[in-house]
């Protein structure tokens, strides 16, 4: 056994050095940080560090807990990521079957590069944009003082906040994601639509009987991901576009932490309570949602 692995080694030993830089880069930044949970049942002491600073047991989550802010913002997260899962989810798969459809390839090509193109766009950028177009003094209240109407306040008003969020969402990153469809589509055996073709199958019928069934398995396993990072509403995103005026139904568990750790002051072992917690709520969904798609018939994650 150990000669053999030995002998792999060596003989695949520079497709195992191409990967040593991934795999050192994920050992340090993502495994050993990772003591750092420790905090979340510790009150940190700067001069001792985390290992020598004292146990408290789960004070730092009986405080949490306590927060009524912190459930604001954690049924705001619920809230956001079924939005998402929704509203955002289907319209990449739709997209990407429409895509498909076009018969012309530079027409194809070019839909898809103007479909992706907003994903290289960064919410910093993209919520000036937005800022310049749905403030108080940008273009569209402007043609609506100008037609008579009274100006809206689209960003801070609690009620549209959601609707925002969902559909600059869907604008920057629905195009990125029908990429993965486009490519699953792309591996279908074309046999197959010839077969259906010869018996009789219309274009709509074919989408139905060969294309869907075929990247049916590729749309279970990204939905698995996405319910496992639900608790994960999109930082950068709500980060950039959100405002005091919107706390109530904007502010997420991720900008609830931030805001609390570095302007209110909230302790490190409370934050890091914060980043524990959700974690094992993504793990919890994850492994439901992989559960429940094997249930179906689907073959999910493990």
């Amino acid at each position: 056994m150990g000669k053999t692995l030995g002998k792999d080694l060596y003989k695949h030993r520079y497709l195992y050095l191409l990967l040593l830089p991934t795999v050192l880069f994920y050992v340090m930044f993502q495994y050993v940080p990772m003591y750092g949970v420790l905090l979340a049942f510790k009150e940190l002491h700067i001069r001792e560090g985390i290992l020598r600073s004292p146990w408290v047991g789960m004070d730092n989550f009986k405080e949490l807990v306590a927060q009524s802010d912190f459930w604001r913002a954690f049924w705001n997260t619920l809230y956001i990521s079924c939005g998402r899962l929704v509203f955002e989810f289907p319209i990449a798969i739709v997209l990407a079957l429409m895509i498909n459809e076009v018969a012309r390839e530079k027409l194809k090509k070019f839909y898809q590069t103007v479909y992706t193109f907003p994903h290289f766009i960064s919410w910093v950028i993209i919520s000036g944009i937005m800022f310049n177009f749905l403030g108080t003094t940008g273009v569209l209240n402007q043609i609506l003082d100008s037609l008579g109407y009274h100006k809206m306040t689209f960003l801070t008003d609690p009620s549209l906040f959601r609707a925002i969020v969902f559909i600059s969402s869907i604008w920057k990153e629905v195009g990125w994601s029908a990429i993965i469809y486009l490519a699953a589509i792309a591996g279908i055996n074309p046999e197959l639509y010839e077969a259906a073709h010869v018996d009789g199958a219309g274009r709509w019928q074919k989408l139905l009987s060969v294309t869907w069934p075929s990247i049916r398995g590729t749309a279970a396993i990204l939905l698995i991901l996405a319910v496992g990072n639900a608790m994960n509403g999109g930082f950068d995103q709500i980060f950039n576009l959100y405002n005091p005026g919107v706390y109530s139904t904007g502010d997420i568990i991720d900008t609830y932490t931030y805001r609390s750790a570095f302007a209110d002051g909230l302790s490190f072992g409370v934050s890091t309570a914060v980043g524990l917690f959700k974690a094992v709520l993504n793990f919890s969904l994850l492994y439901s949602a992989n559960y429940i798609v094997k249930k179906l018939g689907g073959e999910g994650l493990v």
